[in-house]
């Protein structure tokens, strides 16, 4: 691993997380453990500090970074400094022998899938926690734009609600180091989300898988009311909410768009009962392996078979609700073991 900034996922696994980000690194221990990932690589935090040192990007974001009063909650500020520097990253082309490496490794990304020109997605990795402040692209198409969108991604650890998010944790404002993952993209019949645990109460019995028609940012991004799955982990019984679905997400030429769903697949299920308890039970496998329970996204591929269909693009530990203790003069059903006055006065 010395020395390179561009690994392949069979090569990496959840000890390289400084290296390559949490996501890229949860990606290659998905791999390891063979499950479905999609062929890709990971691009390290190294490339990006390589980046930011060979363009001359991270000297002009220094300077402009120690001229700055920063001051706590000033949106505007943040806004404006998420401009100016987003602009300076923009505006600088990949470094010729970085380009060089990455364009062979998505040459050999093509080959190794059988396509000439593969569609991928590149997605954000960061390797301090950031959740939900950096970009994903999908459907991106050729290694020009490939290299176009690395630095998209690396510029958009300093949008707005990143740099709030450095000042409010006491982050240095100009380090933002990044991990990147292009993945194939999976041509997805229906795609979502998968918990190994109910958020709100912290039931750690179930396993809750949510989707929609099409490509799963629909569901991530919480515009429409996907179909809800909730499995019981000992019986693997499943109780099925299917609701209405409009809109989906779609591949265009390049890129993707919020698109309407077809009248007759509104109100099918975008799962069948068979994929629903694939999906649980790998995720309760990851769960095992971890010793956590996770927040997974998955894609069923529309080309492929079933079991072969079900591809994973995310995993990581879940953020829920912990059960509180019953306090010590309850019994197991709740109730008082004993009347015992605990205060007196006026009310």
């Amino acid at each position: 691993m010395a020395g390179k900034w561009i690994c392949w996922f069979e090569e990496l696994g959840s000890e390289h997380n400084d290296l390559v980000g949490k996501k890229c690194a949860n990606l290659g221990e998905m791999t390891q453990l063979g499950m479905s990932v999609p062929p890709g690589f990971a691009i390290g935090v190294d490339g990006y500090e390589q980046f930011m040192e060979q363009s001359g990007a991270g000297k002009e974001i220094r300077r402009y970074v120690k001229n700055q009063a920063w001051e706590f909650q000033d949106a505007e500020k943040y806004v404006e400094a998420s401009r100016i520097i987003r602009g300076i990253i923009d505006s600088k082309p990949m470094p010729d022998e970085m380009k060089k490496d990455l364009d062979a490794c998505y040459k050999e990304l093509c080959a190794r899938v059988g396509i000439d020109t593969v569609r991928v997605a590149v997605r954000s990795s960061g390797a301090e926690s950031m959740p939900g402040q950096t970009e994903t692209f999908l459907n991106v198409l050729g290694s020009e734009a490939l290299s176009n969108h690395v630095i998209k991604v690396w510029g958009s650890t300093f949008n707005a609600k990143a740099i709030a998010f450095r000042l409010e944790n006491g982050m240095d404002m100009e380090r933002g180091p990044i991990g990147v993952a292009v993945l194939k993209m999976v041509n997805a019949k229906s795609a979502g989300v998968v918990l190994t645990v109910l958020p709100a109460t912290g039931d750690t019995s179930k396993v809750v898988v949510e989707g929609n028609w099409g490509l799963g940012e629909s569901v991530v991004s919480g515009k429409v009311t996907p179909d809800h799955f909730l499995v019981d982990k000992e019986s693997m019984v499943i109780e099925s909410t299917v609701n209405r679905k409009t809109k989906m997400v779609i591949y265009r030429s390049s890129g993707t768009v919020m698109a309407d769903v077809p009248q007759d697949m509104q109100n099918q299920p975008c799962l069948s009962k068979e994929e629903v308890l694939e999906i649980a039970r790998i995720s309760l496998k990851v769960e095992k392996h971890f010793n956590t329970p996770q927040e997974m996204e998955w894609a069923v591929d529309l080309d492929l078979p079933f079991p072969q269909n079900i591809f994973w693009v995310q995993a990581r530990p879940a953020e829920f609700t912990r059960k509180k203790p019953l306090l010590p003069e309850f019994g197991k059903e709740g109730r008082m073991r004993e009347n015992k006055v605990i205060l007196r006065g006026l009310s």
